[in-house]
């Protein structure tokens, strides 16, 4: 048997350039957190998969990943896939990604398949924009359609609480969302530099992230804004846009901070989360007994 975590992600910075070819192409900072899924790997003489929430078992990207790794290397061996989901899904923290990520690294060990971690990374570009990040983890520059990641030195941990609004979801969301962004939303990649600057000095500054999405999110999500104010008045410096959202998030200087601003959410009744940078898996050979991983 085999267990591996798959980290949920927040975008410190989200850019959209433009469109090039039918694709948004953007310039990201992506950062990996200790909120995670757990997916075990059992041997079996055939594929099956089972999923804790049952919504979410029909064209999941888990099942996608097999189904990838059996057609490009014409392996035909099994294994039983379970998925426990703690990450909230359709929320714009990638867990259906990270959990296909995950499936990649894993099966490529156990079937012993020999992809490099570029070469996996390539492959889960053609299933969702952010598997490749995924597959390396901790914090890194994205760029493209997202299948273009540039690792970037680990910064001391973060605190990240993440508030979670019960607002209706709605189909193709990232699409949808996407749909919403005119010319004038797109910029140049200024906010992904400053950023960078920034992180080269082993610092990060809230006033430096940024989302393309924060001007429309509301118009897609309406009772969105109650949650942002809420989220202010129980103390957030700064209220952020997870992704596409509508998961909002705020990022506390020391674990302290953190808890009370999240045990402050929680005495209101809102959903939500507590969570600390998770470091990646980007330097060495692509081994999964790696402590990140497992």
């Amino acid at each position: 048997m085999l267990t591996i975590k798959a980290p949920a992600k927040v975008n410190l910075v989200l850019e959209v350039l433009g469109e090039r070819d039918a694709y948004h192409q953007v310039s990201s900072i992506i950062q990996s957190i200790d909120l995670c899924d757990t997916l075990t790997f059992n041997p079996s003489d055939e594929i099956s998969f089972s999923c804790d929430e049952p919504s979410l078992k029909q064209n999941n990207l888990v099942v996608k990943a097999v189904e990838l790794l059996r057609q490009n290397t014409g392996c035909r061996l099994g294994m039983k896939i379970d998925l426990h989901k703690r990450t909230p899904w359709g929320m714009g923290l990638g867990g259906g990604s990270s959990d296909a990520a995950a499936t990649l690294i894993g099966l490529n060990a156990l079937w012993q398949l020999g992809f490099s971690r570029d070469e996996l990374a390539m492959l889960g570009a053609t299933l969702g924009a952010d598997i490749p990040f995924f597959i390396h983890g901790g914090i890194a520059m994205v760029g493209g359609k997202g299948e273009k990641v540039k690792p970037i030195p680990e910064l001391p941990p973060y605190w990240f609480v993440l508030l979670v609004p019960p607002v209706p979801g709605i189909p193709e969301k990232t699409r949808h969302m996407y749909s919403k962004l005119k010319p004038y939303h797109f910029t140049q990649g200024q906010f992904t530099n400053a950023a960078l600057s920034s992180l080269r000095e082993d610092k990060f500054d809230l006033s430096l992230i940024f989302n393309a999405f924060e001007d429309v999110v509301c118009d897609v999500f309406p009772g969105l804004r109650k949650y942002q104010n809420m989220f202010k008045e129980a103390g957030a410096q700064r209220v952020c846009l997870a992704g596409s959202g509508p998961c909002l998030f705020t990022i506390a200087p020391h674990e302290e901070d953190a808890r009370m601003l999240y045990s402050r959410l929680r005495a209101q009744g809102v959903k939500s989360y507590l969570a600390s940078s998770h470091p990646g898996n980007s330097t060495g050979p692509l081994d999964i007994s790696m402590p990140h991983w497992i």
